[in-house]
């Protein structure tokens, strides 16, 4: 007997990103109508899309830069993901109230709709990358959205990091994980230790993906950009990827170029691999309590 399969075809617009909207926004119009001609049901955007990374330094103009959920870009988004029957995975600045923003992404279902959206929760504070100044941390919890293809866990950048996250939203029932994400290294780091980081933010995503027997999509920025402060730049390492259930990379891009990355997806695998691997049911939950604490003191 045949197994089961449920194949979704999935794209990631891994791109360099200009401070003209327009232009950013023209580039992943274009490459949305690639990804549908080419059979994607799925695409992932990586963070922050619309502009320049504008958290290298901590300046209140770049605030101009957020909009309203809904809005121009999901608007404008919703009307492509309509047109060319896509699910779309978006990463906009969200101005909320006045004084208000978050750092969101919003999930628009293949008819247009804007179906979900999750902000931010672990919000980073490092040289290079002050998104406290910037981005309130989410209050909309680990909450997968369902879409025509399926519930979609949908996480952002500094919240890879954390198996905490990737866990609550396997546990919500989420079918993949997403990470838009806007990573890079500093120019004076050594080869080795960027080398180091790179392997890191990998492997541990990579590591998502086998503690819950769920495909992982990561879709990061590549290019150079200098601090808008002009006092330092981060060179994005792109390297977006695609994962299966045990770890496997299905598809990764380049380092420094932009590019249309496609990979296939077998849905029903994860149940197979959950089968085999049945970490959810051995979890000690009883004796799970002290992951509330910020540190466990002695």
């Amino acid at each position: 007997m045949k197994a089961a399969t449920n194949e979704l075809k999935v794209a990631l617009v891994q791109m360099s990103c200009q401070a003209d909207r327009r232009a950013n926004l023209q580039h992943i119009r274009e490459r949305l109508v690639e990804a549908a001609e080419q059979g994607a049901r799925l695409v992932l955007l990586q963070e922050l899309h619309n502009s320049l990374y504008f958290c290298q330094s901590e300046d209140p103009a770049q605030f101009d830069l957020a909009e309203p959920i809904p809005g121009p870009s999901s608007d404008e988004l919703g009307a492509l993901a309509a047109q060319l029957q896509l699910v779309i995975v978006a990463s906009l600045f969200e101005r909320r109230a006045p004084g208000l923003y978050h750092n969101t992404a919003v999930v628009l279902d293949d008819d247009g709709a804007l179906v979900g959206r999750y902000r931010k929760m672990h919000i980073p504070d490092d040289p290079g990358y002050y998104e406290k100044f910037y981005f309130t941390p989410g209050d909309l919890g680990f909450e997968p959205v369902q879409t025509a293809v399926g519930k979609l866990g949908v996480l952002v950048c500094w919240d890879q990091w954390y198996p905490e996250a990737a866990r609550l939203m396997a546990l919500a029932g989420a079918d993949l994980l997403l990470y838009p994400t806007a990573i890079g290294w500093e120019p004076n780091d050594s080869a080795e230790e960027q080398q180091r980081q790179f392997d890191a933010w990998q492997t541990v995503q990579r590591a998502h993906a086998v503690a819950n027997g769920l495909p992982v999509l990561v879709c990061n920025r590549t290019g150079r950009e200098a601090s808008p402060a002009g006092d330092g730049e981060i060179e994005f390492w792109g390297s977006s990827f695609v994962a299966g259930p045990q770890g496997e990379i299905l598809a990764q891009a380049s380092s420094g170029q932009a590019q249309l990355l496609l990979a296939q997806v077998d849905l029903a695998r994860g149940e197979r691999v959950r089968r085999l691997w049945p970490f959810l049911r051995d979890r000690r939950i009883d004796a799970y309590a002290d992951l509330t604490l910020r540190y466990r003191d002695r």
